[in-house]
């Protein structure tokens, strides 16, 4: 997989603020957090929205506020500390204060199949996030996508374990001006299909290909 776009940091930058209601629109709705595009402006806007849980703003609010983070910290590492610091970002006043950025201790269910991730050691994560990182023969865009669906496999959080994996994934993603990782709403279906099948098999080939072919977001640069 080659890197389909080649753009400078402030060019990706710049993509992904002209874009970012968009992102966190597709975003929250990928984790069933029902607001509309127009709703999801308002709540950047600082406005205020009749009819939405208190929940879905603070959600919005939360993924406006991680977006911010990781555009604004070039210097951040790619490692487990980033990937906590995202945690407390996107599930602050959502889940208790005391699962903020750590692991989890309690199992969880996965709808949809019944596969259950096995509990998360923290150790193990620092070792294979770093195996990941260091691949040498693929390229950035090809490591950042197995680093999101690794994430989102080891259901490492509580909660908002997609939202993290593709807020880490788009960190790297706009570090190397590759671009950006978002899934439209017309393909979420599909995406939770492969997902599906991916978290029972363990093998990301066939998820990885198609997020690569559908969900990289950019533009060509003439030169």
């Amino acid at each position: 997989m080659k890197d389909k776009f080649n753009l400078t940091r402030e060019q990706n930058v710049f993509i992904a603020k002209r874009n970012i209601v968009d992102y966190i629109w597709k975003s929250a709705n990928l984790e069933g957090i029902g607001v509309t595009y127009p709703e999801t402006q308002v709540i950047y806007d600082g406005g205020i929205v009749n009819g939405l849980t208190v929940n879905n703003i603070i959600a919005i609010n939360n993924l406006k506020y991680a977006w911010q983070f990781i555009l604004e910290n070039e210097e951040i590492e790619y490692d487990f500390k980033t990937l906590c610091y995202i945690h407390k970002l996107v599930a602050d006043k959502l889940v208790i204060e005391q699962e903020l950025g750590k692991i989890r201790t309690v199992p969880v269910n996965i709808g949809g199949t019944k596969w259950k991730p096995q509990f998360p050691i923290e150790s193990q994560i620092k070792e294979e996030l770093q195996d990941l990182l260091n691949q040498t023969t693929k390229s950035k865009t090809e490591i950042a996508i197995e680093i999101m669906l690794y994430i989102m496999r080891k259901q490492m959080f509580i909660d908002g374990n997609k939202r993290v994996a593709m807020l880490f994934a788009n960190k790297i993603m706009i570090d190397n001006g590759c671009g950006i990782i978002t899934i439209a709403q017309e393909d979420q279906a599909v995406f939770y299909e492969k997902l599906m099948k991916y978290y029972e098999s363990g093998n990301m080939l066939d998820l990885k290909e198609w997020i690569y072919e559908h969900c990289i977001d950019g533009i060509k640069l003439n030169k």
